[in-house]
Parts: structure tokens; C-alpha cells; sequence
């Protein structure tokens, strides 16, 4: 390790494609970076990956990686991180063959199946995360009831949890008209608050029987089968790319949709 020499720890771990520059300095103070076999904790250190050897969590980086940017269908019964320590099954046991570190873009709940980003992309997965950027998630919820339009449009005005009101959602109901007691609606959101999407409709009077996310962003494949990935085609990149340059408006702003995107 040289102190005077090479590249700052975090710039290092983010073009490594491990994570987040922001996120690199949560792993460094966390105890979790070494350098030739000692911890480090300090922020500023450099290191030269050519000489070096860096590790996090005990694996050792390379200064270059090849991207990855999958989209994997997670089912019900997997957990959205890398490991678990109560042993349970990730969305990593279903990337066979992918050899490169990636990680999961935001959070599935356990219970929760449909897509995922997962990518060693760390500036692209910390633009598609921050809430700046207002990356839309959409979901098909199965609800128990079927809501009405007072429902409905409390989920579209927001709905307060945890002492904030959540952000104006798309929200519409996907099987009107029928006459059985199970709902299905389409929600469309801009934040990613803990189990958001079941909190809103619980506090509805409608809790969720059933939470698929079909849509990230620009992202879809309604023929992706539970358990299966696949990469992103260019056109799909270059159009996550566009979506995460484009910034939300503050509150009060009327959106412009077409900034930064096709």
C-alpha cells in the first residue's frame, strides 16, 4: 500500500464495479476493504491495484471488470443481497455462469418475485438508486377486495407512512368490472421506501395477496420465466442510462418526462 501513490481506495472498488463510490466509503469505514492482508478504515487511502492486492469481504478485486447488466426474474423465497447469514436463498444462486462480481440495483422483498437489476456497474447502480433521479418501479399488486375509486385515488395522492407522505404514484385497476373479491392494480412509483408498495395498500384497506414488479424504468419482458436472466440488449442500456441522467422535479414542479429520455 502507498499512501502517495496510485488511486483512492473508493475510486478503485467503484471501477471495479463493486460498488457505488459512495458506497466503497460505507464498506471501507464498515471494516470490510484490505489492503496486502490489513484492514483499512480511513478514508483517502491509495493503493495500486497493479501491486496491490485488494480485497472486500475477503474476495480481491481487479482494477477492470468486465460489465455485466442483467435482468434476472427473482422468484417468491430468494433474498435480494449476496449472502445471507440465516442461510437462505439469493438472487446470486441464479446467476449460473456469471463470474463477475454484481450486485442487486435496489431491493426485492422476500416475498416478492418479478424483475431485478444486477449489474458491477457502480455509477450506473448508484444514479438508478438515488432518489434525485426518480427511477420509475411499476407492480402488479393482488390485493384482497377490489378497491374503489376512493382507494384508488388515495394511492395516487400519496399515502403517509412513517410520518411522510409518499410520492404521487400511477396507480389503476387491471381487472374492472368483475365481480369476485380479489383486486389487481398497476402501481407505478418513484421511491423505494421498506415494503412501499404493501404499506400503501395495507393502509388502503386492501393488503396485498400477491406483488410482482414488472417494470424498472424503461426495463420489461413479460416472457422472462421465474428464476431466469438474461443481459441487457444495447438499446435497453442506453435507454437505463437516459433514464438515470434524467433528475425528478422538486416538489411543486410539474415533471418534464421527455428530459433525458425517448
Amino acid at each position: 500500500m502507498n499512501d502517495t501513490k496510485g488511486a483512492r481506495l473508493q475510486k478503485i472498488i467503484s471501477q471495479a464495479g463493486i460498488a457505488s463510490r459512495r458506497a466503497a466509503e460505507k464498506l471501507i469505514a464498515e471494516g470490510r476493504v484490505t489492503v496486502n492482508g490489513k484492514t483499512v478504515s480511513e478514508m483517502g487511502t491509495k493503493a495500486d491495484p497493479a501491486r496491490d492486492d485488494i480485497r472486500v469481504d475477503g474476495r480481491r478485486i481487479k482494477s477492470v471488470a468486465r460489465l455485466r447488466y442483467i435482468l434476472l426474474y427473482k422468484p417468491a423465497g430468494f433474498v435480494t443481497t449476496r449472502s445471507d447469514p440465516e442461510r437462505r436463498r439469493t438472487v446470486i444462486d441464479l446467476l449460473v455462469g456469471v463470474r463477475e462480481y454484481v450486485y442487486p440495483v435496489g431491493r426485492l422483498d422476500y416475498d416478492t418475485e418479478g424483475l431485478l437489476l444486477l449489474t458491477n456497474d457502480g455509477d450506473l447502480a448508484a444514479k438508478l438508486t438515488h432518489p434525485r433521479h426518480g427511477v420509475e418501479r411499476t407492480y402488479e399488486a393482488r390485493v384482497a377486495g377490489m378497491p374503489d375509486t376512493d382507494a384508488i385515488d388515495r394511492l395516487r395522492r400519496g399515502i403517509p407512512l412513517d410520518g411522510r407522505r409518499t410520492l404521487p404514484a400511477d396507480v389503476s385497476l387491471l381487472n374492472k368490472g368483475r365481480t369476485d373479491r380479489e383486486g389487481v392494480l398497476a402501481i407505478t412509483i418513484r421511491e423505494g421506501r421498506n415494503r412501499q408498495v404493501r404499506r400503501m395498500c395495507e393502509a388502503v384497506g386492501h393488503p396485498v395477496r400477491k406483488l410482482i414488479r414488472v417494470g424498472i424504468g424503461p426495463l420489461s419482458d413479460r416472457g422472462l420465466k421465474p428464476g431466469s436472466w438474461r443481459e441487457l440488449t444495447p438499446q435497453e442500456l442506453r435507454l437505463l442510462k437516459q433514464t438515470a441522467a434524467w433528475e425528478a422535479p422538486k416538489p411543486g414542479k410539474t415533471p418534464d418526462r421527455t428530459k433525458g429520455r425517448d
